[in-house]
């Protein structure tokens, strides 16, 4: 067979050329390119890293501002609530003044008005007194023609209004 004998002439042959371009692909690839391709890698991963590092930074930035901002919030909110109280309170206190005020004007005139409506009562009284007394007078010189005294007839009608 012809194929076989000729494998031996070409077989140092071709393991020689093996050997070349396994080599050449080696120190190309495997020397040159590599150790580019890891240091890139490499670089990336640090890179990375790095982004995470600051974002992890920026984000604990971020939480203490927002913690700070919602603690000034609160304050102001505290602050705020404690003016609304104070001028609920100013306003309770003026109007209690003022209701206190209105309350002592109207005790005032009511108090005139009582003392108005006990005069004219009075009043009222002794003019019916005074009416009473000279009916019964006129009365008693109609029915028995006797003349009464009008200080009689006056505590005649005094004592029948009381009693």
């Amino acid at each position: 067979m012809p194929q076989i004998s000729q494998l031996a002439a070409t077989y140092a042959s071709q393991i020689f050329w093996m050997a070349v371009f396994f080599g050449f692909i080696f120190f190309v690839i495997g020397r040159g390119m590599v150790p580019k391709v890891m240091a890139n890698v490499e670089a990336r991963d640090k890179q990375i890293a790095d982004d995470l590092a600051a974002a992890e930074a920026a984000r604990k930035a971020a939480d203490e501002q927002e913690e700070a901002w919602r603690v000034q919030s609160n304050a102001q909110r505290a602050q705020a609530q404690a003016l609304i109280a104070k001028a609920k309170a100013d306003a309770a206190a003026a109007s209690e003044k003022t209701l206190a005020k209105a309350d002592a004007k109207i005790d005032e005139r009511l108090n005139e008005a009582t003392a108005r409506i006990a005069e004219a009562r009075n009043g009222a009284l002794k003019e019916i007194e005074a009416v009473a007394a000279e009916a019964a007078g006129d009365i008693v010189a109609r029915l028995t023609g006797a003349k009464v005294d009008a200080k009689a007839a006056s505590a005649a009608v005094k004592e029948a209004l009381n009693g």
